[in-house]
């Protein structure tokens, strides 16, 4: 795959990815004692869906268009409103800019919290900074995430979250995830990971799971979409999210949001959901 995000921002993975990201944060800042986020690859952390980049492709239109203007449940309402909150997603207007996961945790976080983003693209990194704009709870790097990763762990507020979603421009990125990933938890076991992949080849992504689990990782939970029929060759339509050491709630509400975000996402009858656990206590 290549995948720099500018090409692919507001698409259904990021609807995926970015709704599950708010509620864990929601969740994780209910308690009073302050928190990290870290943010492997961080990319520009805000995206104009007018600009070159998204207009390529225009994926957008697929992903937080079609949540933007479709009809909710309560319950799913509910549960996206702070993102759709955040994202300034509305039926009666098109969106202009989205924010990425960095902007996305910057809204939800205290000022007790604290964040480290991480970009390394060169043309990126400057991008992201003022995206971030002056703010004293982030720490915006240039380098590579999974080398901060292991620099970061254990925070000095021993709770957070760490988002790791890599570009996956490499074959052995999974590989690398999870060496990064492995390391980082027997340094803080304590710590939310959440691991976002591609299905381009499925089997690569169960190995991955598997993986974490027989390194010993505990309460380890998988949570996947698919928009269509499988197809090793074409574009990207499924994608997952691991998490280790989930917040409570994140189960429960991944069960309520990931059928509809599949019906109102679906590209042909292929489309599916999985929640599914890979390791217990």
């Amino acid at each position: 795959m290549n995948y720099r995000h500018a090409f692919h921002a507001g698409n259904f993975a990021d609807v995926f990815k970015h709704a599950l990201l708010t509620r864990m944060l929601i969740y994780l800042t209910r308690k009073e004692t302050p928190l990290r986020y870290i943010d492997t690859h961080a990319g520009l952390g805000q995206y104009d869906f007018s600009g070159e980049e998204a207009q390529r492709g225009g994926e957008w239109r697929d992903g937080v268009g079609r949540v933007a203007k479709a009809d909710m449940p309560a319950d799913v309402r509910d549960l996206l409103a702070p993102w759709l909150d955040i994202a300034r997603l509305t039926p009666d207007a098109e969106p202009f800019e989205y924010p990425g996961s960095p902007l996305i945790a910057q809204a939800l976080l205290r000022p007790i919290d604290r964040m480290v983003v991480c970009e390394l693209h060169d043309r990126d990194q400057p991008r992201l900074v003022r995206n971030l704009g002056h703010d004293k709870r982030v720490k915006a790097l240039h380098m590579d995430g999974y080398m901060a990763l292991n620099a970061s762990v254990p925070p000095p507020e021993r709770r957070g979250l760490v988002l790791v979603d890599p570009p996956f421009e490499d074959r052995a990125e999974f590989d690398a995830m999870a060496q990064a990933v492995i390391r980082a938890w027997k340094k803080w076991p304590t710590g939310v990971y959440a691991l976002w992949y591609p299905l381009k080849r499925p089997a690569e992504a169960e190995d991955f799971g598997a993986g974490l689990v027989e390194a010993g990782l505990k309460r380890v939970l998988r949570l996947e979409i698919d928009i269509a029929t499988w197809r090793e060759i074409g574009p990207l339509t499924g994608c997952g999210l691991i998490v280790v050491n989930p917040p409570f709630a994140l189960e429960a509400e991944a069960r309520v949001m990931l059928p509809w975000m599949t019906k109102t996402l679906a590209r042909d009858t292929g489309a599916r959901w999985r929640v599914d656990w890979l390791a217990g206590e």
